[in-house]
């Protein structure tokens, strides 16, 4: 299935040269309902669930993706306003697990946790669930052990390397992008034959990203 990723030119160009994508922890991620999606209200239960993130957060990553990448506020929010990149990957659909939007905080599943009877399914949905008002982002993700990554000791980072199951196909440059085709080109290097490059647009009927089909206007 072919998912989209959103980044800065500057972290964008780098990962393509380094073959990579960052993984992303759970205590940085833009939304602090991350993981608390059940409901709270008893405070031991809040204890608990604290520390399980941060546990977690610890252990494990993440890498997001969109199925979409035509929604000008993704471009805003996570490609520094529409001056990025995204990066086009296809990924086999069992890699990945669709995150579920929900308008109420799991009630039933904090109940069946107090009760110590929550399953591996009750786990997995607050796990992969979100507030309703992200639904636009469309996001996939996958959860990965960090104990099988190398750290980056100069960042401090975790990443994962593009593979069969995470494969660069398709690299769109935002619409307010100075990234030139000579910049991504040797970013591209040996990857330039397989991977289709174009630069977006803002589209003229409708609040939509498009596809820039004059040339000519990137350099």
């Amino acid at each position: 299935m072919r998912l989209f990723h959103f980044l800065s030119a500057r972290y964008g160009l780098e990962d393509i040269r380094k073959r990579r994508l960052k993984i992303s922890r759970l205590q940085d991620l833009n939304d602090p309902f991350e993981l608390m999606s059940i409901e709270l209200s008893d405070a031991k239960l809040r204890n608990v669930f604290s520390n399980i993130k941060e546990q977690m957060s610890e252990a494990n990553g993440l890498l997001c993706f969109s199925r979409k990448w035509t929604n000008p506020v993704q471009w805003s929010h996570y490609a520094d306003k529409h001056r990025g990149l995204c990066l086009g990957f296809e990924v086999p659909e069992s890699y990945v697990k669709p995150v579920e939007y929900i308008a109420r905080r799991l009630a039933r599943e904090a109940e069946l946790l107090r009760e110590g009877s929550l399953d591996r399914r009750g786990v997995e949905r607050f796990l992969y669930a979100k507030y309703s008002h992200w639904k636009y982002e469309q996001e996939v993700r996958c959860f990965l052990s960090l104990e099988e990554k190398d750290k980056e000791l100069a960042t401090g980072l975790y990443f994962e390397s593009f593979s069969k199951e995470l494969k660069l196909v398709q690299v769109i440059v935002g619409a307010r992008s100075e990234v030139s085709r000579a910049d991504l080109g040797n970013a591209l290097g040996n990857l330039a034959a397989e991977v289709a490059v174009f630069k977006a647009r803002l589209a003229f009927k409708s609040f939509s990203v498009v596809r820039n089909k004059k040339n000519s206007l990137w350099a």
